[in-house]
């Protein structure tokens, strides 16, 4: 049975996608930490999974802030409570699927690592400037992916709007919707006392999402550096494949007849499948901004949003 599992987890692990992987990877430090929990005294104080726990997690004050640098990219993967992961988990899947359909697999961990990382700012300079507080002198911590599910979140909510959720005992109600809400109490939940800290980070996280797409839409991916970085490790331990560049998936014709390297208005598209059709939108976007999408692109990315 254990190989059984072992051998399903692998599959799931190299054939899925990289919100796939993310999931993994998260599940897979959780159940770790809870069985060093559960053979080592149940989380004695001075024992070692309190140990790994405080390795792990990001800390607002001095000096851990500084000495446990790896803090700022592992408490991003790293929870306790069992809830705790499995919402995360559940609206990384909703958000991290909408958005890898607009923008492509490959921007999903680029994307999640840098709210988490923008989050994890805000949070810690919270600790040091706003009233709650301890101006550094007190170790707070922090974990979870939370401000990098805002990330998503907004990331979705801002491509596209009107894409529709469907709810448990709600029905389909828009992301738009989902997004204002949630900010809305994130927002309430940074004047109480109760995981103040928290509410900024996931603030961090959705401003994160929201002035992604802003420069993605004038032309600037913020996230291009971090994947361009992924890409090249990818490649180093996988040479066998190297990274190759996606060219535009549609036969474009122009008016006059001349070929345009630089991707010119088009006057005639013809009708591939929806998926190329999709790819090469949101190429063009990425390389010349939303605004020099033709009226028929626009529409066709309004239909696409709504798509299931």
């Amino acid at each position: 049975m254990f190989e059984s599992i072992k051998r399903d987890l692998q599959y799931q692990f190299q054939s899925g996608n990289t919100l796939t992987r993310i999931i993994l990877v998260n599940i897979a430090i959780f159940v770790f930490i809870k069985l060093i929990y559960v053979f080592t005294a149940y989380g004695d104080v001075n024992g070692i999974y309190s140990k790994i726990v405080d390795v792990l997690s990001l800390h607002s004050g001095a000096p851990k802030v500084y000495t446990y640098p790896w803090t700022w990219l592992t408490h991003m993967f790293l929870h306790e409570g069992t809830w705790h992961l499995i919402w995360n988990m559940v609206l990384l899947y909703w958000f991290g699927r909408i958005v890898g359909d607009f923008l492509g697999d490959r921007r999903i961990l680029p994307l999640y690592i840098l709210g988490g990382l923008v989050g994890a700012v805000v949070y810690v300079l919270a600790d040091y400037i706003m009233p709650f507080g301890s101006d550094g002198n007190v170790m707070a911590s922090a974990m979870g992916a939370s401000a990098a599910v805002m990330t998503m979140l907004m990331t979705a909510a801002m491509l596209s709007p009107d894409y529709e959720l469907h709810l448990l005992l709600i029905g389909p109600v828009k992301i738009k919707w989902v997004a204002l809400v949630i900010l809305f109490f994130d927002l309430v939940g940074t004047a109480g006392t109760l995981n103040t800290g928290g509410h900024y980070a996931h603030l961090g996280g959705a401003l994160f999402g929201i002035l992604y797409v802003n420069r993605l839409h004038n032309g600037t991916d913020l996230a291009a550096g971090l994947q361009s970085f992924i890409d090249k490790i990818s490649n180093f331990r996988n040479p066998s494949q190297p990274i190759v560049k996606k060219k535009a998936a549609m036969q474009v014709v122009y008016n006059k007849g001349k070929v345009d390297t630089n991707v010119p208005e088009i006057e005639h598209v013809e009708e591939l499948d929806f998926q190329s059709q999709l790819d090469y939108i949101l190429d063009k976007i990425n390389e010349q901004g939303f605004q020099k999408l033709s009226k028929e692109e626009k529409e066709f990315l309004a239909q696409a949003s709504k798509k299931d």
